[in-house]
């Protein structure tokens, strides 16, 4: 059986990383037998057509494709194209959103066939071997489908108990070269599930309230191996991972005792870390944690069933000061029964701890305690618009505030942020930053030039052309430049660390040169 699995078009400015959820997919279909190319268009424009051709080439069975409730609406429709294009293909979607709207997304999209629900490597392995015969998918837990009309739904799939069963993440069927010029870190995991009851978040349904733990031995293994492909930082997505500090020590002191070489970031709940387990972890190359603090209002943080103290956030992050670690704080606008002065306190909150921060609005998703409830609380939500459940403007009302007042707050709490970077970018036009600064702001022009080059498939249309005798670097950048409307020079000078890095490469034959990304699956 051929699969496709496709990653549906992701803001490159919300910093993705290398999709871990779909590499762990493809992992366990290839483990169930079957030969699977990741369609990712995160990295790379998404039209029908590219999607059409790209089938017409590895004519797969079955086409499946995972989202977030942001990028639900755009999945859906490629599934809907890839059906409307083949439709003997089977269609199957999975993620966090059609987990927990399973029956709307398979009415307003008959295309569709199934819907794996929750954590889905077991369930997938089970099916795949009958995806070809729907009769049998009653009896395969962890489904939700169609059947003459009716909706269908097979009940929850059991979790999985030991993690170091399942097949390492397929990160080979990734275009890894877009993501490494991309420049954000890799992530992976430790362990899944969570047993904070959080009314926003929906970790504990999603994965469990039972927290599984991975091998240290193997994890340290798998980043190893990512070290060695060229990443240079890599994120620990874990929800609770300094929560069980005889397990992060073991993993710290695995990565001493090999002399692994790398940056590395976690999140972290600030019940949970002291000043000894940071400053192992510093020892071992993590220089960031995050903490969602959420509210530095104590009464909203029992509202949302956060379960942490403020006080609890000052012991916290003052730990990471003194392990000499960047401490990162992230507060919610829009919670139940917010206020004025509720975000006011988290402004304050915020300053007290000075430390970086940033606010993220309230998406009330599908599947989560506030969303499912939302009647008992001081909330309403305003829209259904699943595009617009990104957390960068506010989608919910209370009876204190509006969206208006919310968007306000958060412009005027970032404004002194955009001053400072307004006016350092000012200083390096006039020719009188440092060279730290002009770092900086010159980081802003290449992200805008990769951005520019993945989103337009730049390399691709424009990459093969009939040399006119120049240096083929030169020569392309002036063609990227063109597209672009950035400097010949600037682009110059990505392209040739690009090359020199072995992101991109090129071949000259019969008068003519070929870029390509040096690792782009088919």
């Amino acid at each position: 059986m051929k699969v496709a699995l496709i990653t549906p078009p992701y803001p490159l400015e919300e910093v993705p990383s290398p999709p871990l959820g779909i590499c762990y997919v493809a992992a366990a279909c290839e483990a169930a037998g079957a030969e699977v190319r990741i369609f990712d268009y995160i990295v790379s424009q998404y039209t029908p057509d590219k999607l059409h051709r790209q089938m017409d080439e590895f004519q797969p069975d079955v086409v499946g494709a995972t989202s977030v409730t942001m990028n639900f609406p755009v999945g859906a429709e490629i599934l809907k194209a890839a059906k409307q294009h083949n439709p003997s293909v089977i269609t199957v979607m999975g993620g966090p959103h059609v987990s927990f709207d399973a029956k709307n997304t398979l009415t307003r999209f008959p295309e569709i066939d199934a819907i794996i629900v929750g954590e889905g490597e077991n369930t997938l392995m089970q099916w795949m071997p009958a995806a070809g015969s729907r009769s049998a998918w009653h009896g395969i837990k962890g489904l939700a489908f169609m059947d003459g009309g009716q909706f269908i739904s097979t009940g929850p799939g059991e979790f999985i108990e030991d993690l170091d069963a399942l097949p390492l993440p397929s990160r080979h069927l990734l275009p890894l070269s877009k993501y490494k010029a991309l420049g954000f870190p890799i992530s992976i995991i430790t362990s899944r599930g969570c047993p904070n009851k959080c009314i926003f978040c929906l970790g504990r349904k999603m994965v469990g309230f039972k927290v599984r733990y991975r091998d240290t031995t193997r994890v340290v293994d798998e980043i190893e191996s990512l070290v060695s492909k060229g990443f240079e930082r890599i994120n620990i997505a874990d929800d609770l991972f300094v929560s069980n500090k005889k397990r992060v020590r073991r993993l710290c002191e695995e990565i001493l005792n090999r002399r692994i070489n790398f940056g590395w970031s976690a999140f972290a709940r600030v019940d949970t870390v002291d000043e000894e387990t940071l400053t192992l972890m510093r020892r071992a190359g993590c220089d960031a944690v995050s903490f969602g603090i959420e509210s530095g209002n104590q009464e909203m943080l029992e509202r949302v069933q956060k379960r942490i103290t403020l006080d609890q956030a000052r012991r916290a992050v003052r730990a990471c000061k003194n392990a000499g670690m960047i401490a990162h704080a992230s507060f919610m606008v829009g919670l139940p029964g917010e206020s004025r002065e509720t975000m006011q306190d988290s402004m304050e909150f915020a300053r007290e701890l000075a430390i970086e921060h940033g606010y993220h609005f309230l998406s009330p998703f599908p599947g989560t305690t506030v969303r499912e409830h939302v009647a008992d609380y001081d909330l309403e939500i305003l829209t259904e618009d699943w595009a617009r459940y990104d957390a960068n403007t506010a989608i919910v009302r209370t009876s204190h505030l509006d969206p208006e007042s919310m968007n306000a707050f958060v412009a005027e709490a970032y404004a002194p942020i955009f001053e400072k970077w307004n006016a350092l970018k000012q200083k390096h036009a006039d020719g009188k930053s440092t060279p730290d600064e002009a770092l900086q702001v010159e980081s802003e022009g290449r992200l805008r030039l990769i951005y520019d080059i993945l989103s337009k498939d730049l390399v691709e249309k424009t990459g093969y052309y009939q040399t006119n005798g120049k240096e083929p670097i030169r020569e392309f950048s002036a063609r990227i430049a063109q597209e672009t409307g950035i400097s010949d020079e600037f682009v110059c000078r990505y392209m040739n660390l690009w090359v020199e890095k072995k992101f991109l490469g090129y071949a000259v034959q019969n008068g003519r040169v070929a870029w390509f990304w040096t690792s782009t699956n088919p």
